[in-house]
């Protein structure tokens, strides 16, 4: 079955190169019996591959049952997926059969598989490596015979070094590892799941369907959709049932986007960067990557500002060059308006009162705040610089570079 035929089936939106890629993984790993790992952020849609691998499987005439691990209390986990015995602990007033043992022969997708708590993942990792488990409240090993999809909206491997997930078993559930991108990185598929899912409402609710303004389409494109299309679903139910007018404008569908949300606009730094420091801590972070020859032309600029006597011996090659850097100096560091160069030969000198000293204070003020955050960095890190640079904003390169300039060595 081709990726078309299996969107098709299932009901599968968009035509991105990420998609189509997830999809044919699933394809191509059905016919195995390999575990499947399929990671994602919530809402982009990653409890239909578990449907495509079952089907597309020679398991497919099995039973097929999907667990949310997340939704299952920690004392009562180990019960469900692996049953126990009558008697076994308060309420066991019968023996019961586990999500293992059901589902022997078949397809089990355990959603939130990161939710699992430690002695859960040791026995998960047991019937993944030999088929065998163990009922609660009984010492009979029985055996299964079950292939196991797992998905996760979290980054499992930085639970790994938090120590709340098990190395060993990350590595036996990601055997084939499937991603499914976040709906921002598919925006030539929102139009086509807005007009999906407003058709879909209209038949619900019986009335016109929705249609986007291009103003509304440009603002639909660019948000940045963090519930993905479980969010874009939502939204647009919402507006079918509560606005009369089918025509949405940029007006309307502000009211139903969340305010404070990042959109696509161009920026310097990541939103969660933003957050967590200061405007000012922000600034410094960027001036540290300008170039050095900037901070050398400013000093330089102050030095001949200083001296009247090296303007009017300059000839006219030299004073062009240095109006062309006059003009080049960023819009963030103005010189004084007042520092007008002119040729010798017009009998003219500078315009007063000239603020030379205001060049200087600001570029060693600069100097001096560098000089200290690097110093704060390095102390922090206890001299480590691949972590006092990343805490810094800028590269390593970089930071090695203003350590030696301002021999700043430990």
């Amino acid at each position: 079955m081709d990726i078309q035929a299996i969107k098709q089936r299932f009901g599968i939106i968009g035509n991105t190169p990420q998609l189509d890629r997830a999809i044919d993984i699933a394809r191509q790993v059905a016919p195995t019996d390999l575990t499947v790992l399929i990671t994602g952020e919530s809402g982009t849609g990653k409890e239909v591959f578990p449907k495509i691998i079952h089907q597309l499987s020679s398991r497919k005439h099995g039973p097929y049952i999907a667990v949310n691990c997340g939704a299952i209390p920690e004392g009562t986990i180990d019960s469900e997926l692996f049953g126990h015995e009558k008697g076994s602990f308060t309420g066991a007033h019968e023996a019961r059969k586990g999500y293992f043992e059901v589902v022997n022969g078949g397809t089990i997708f355990l959603d939130e598989v990161a939710e699992l708590p430690h002695s859960t993942q040791v026995r998960l990792l047991r019937v993944l490596e030999t088929g065998e488990f163990i009922k609660v409240g009984s010492s009979k090993v029985l055996k299964t015979n079950v292939r196991v999809v797992a998905a996760s909206n979290v980054e499992i491997p930085e639970l790994i070094s938090r120590g709340k997930f098990r190395q060993d078993l990350y590595y036996r559930l990601n055997t084939v590892p499937i991603f499914m991108p976040p709906l921002r990185e598919r925006k030539e598929d929102i139009l086509l799941l807005f007009r999906k899912f407003s058709s879909d409402f209209a038949e619900k609710y019986r009335m016109p369907p929705l249609e986007l303004s291009p103003e509304s389409k440009n603002l639909f494109v660019n948000f940045r959709w963090p519930g993905n299309i479980r969010q874009l679903k939502n939204i647009t139910e919402q507006i079918s049932i509560i606005e009369n007018e089918r025509m949405i404008t940029p007006d309307i569908l502000i009211k139903y986007l969340p305010q404070g949300l990042p959109t696509d606009l161009p920026i310097l730094y990541k939103q969660e960067e933003i957050n967590s420091v200061t405007e000012r801590e922000l600034l410094y972070r960027v001036l540290f990557d300008m170039r050095k020859d900037i901070n050398e032309l400013k000093k330089a600029m102050g030095e001949v500002l200083q001296h009247e006597q090296v303007i009017k011996n300059l000839g006219e090659d030299q004073l062009a060059f240095l109006k062309q850097a006059q003009a080049e100096v960023p819009d963030y560091a103005p010189l004084p308006s007042t520092a007008i160069i002119v040729p010798a030969d017009q009998g003219k000198t500078f315009e007063e009162p000239i603020e030379e000293s205001e060049v200087i204070e600001e570029s060693l003020s600069l100097e001096k705040k560098e000089i200290d955050f690097i110093r704060r960095a390095l102390e922090k890190h206890k001299g480590k610089r691949k972590n006092a640079a990343r805490e810094l904003g800028i590269s390593e390169r970089t930071l090695y570079r203003k350590i030696k300039e301002y021999n700043l060595e430990q």
